[in-house]
């Protein structure tokens, strides 16, 4: 059987205004978000490295994407220490829902916002 090595391999976040989820997940990573315009809508693409295999997520805007907290968790790379991210979130137009909380010595620590089309999301960092 072939081992997997990341259990998610592409993340897509509904929203409904693009421009403000893409200038939110803009603000909040502090860079430029990149965007491509597909058949069925917008996409706006999240830091990843292409050349490293790791994760990678978009904004997605159109008629298939509903932005719900009741969906599934997601869980974004928060870099060496997530409240450098947490720290942008309400400045960018969401709302902390979780503060920065240690799970353990070994996981790490997550915290939980809302973006600014209603999606809950979390952060996840080792420090």
């Amino acid at each position: 059987m072939e081992k997997i090595i990341n259990s998610v391999n592409w993340v897509e976040i509904p929203v409904l205004n693009f421009d403000r989820a893409r200038e939110f997940y803009s603000r909040i990573y502090d860079y430029e978000m990149p965007e491509n315009t597909m058949p069925s809508g917008r996409m706006g693409f999240l830091p990843m490295d292409p050349k490293v295999q790791g994760i990678g997520a978009a904004i997605v805007q159109g008629p298939d994407y509903i932005p719900s907290h009741l969906g599934a968790k997601i869980y974004l790379n928060g870099g060496n220490d997530l409240q450098t991210i947490l720290n942008r979130v309400e400045a960018a137009g969401g709302e902390v829902l979780v503060h920065k909380t240690k799970i353990t010595d070994e996981i790490g620590y997550f915290a939980v916002f809302e973006d600014t089309e209603g999606n809950q999301i979390s952060l996840h960092s080792k420090n």
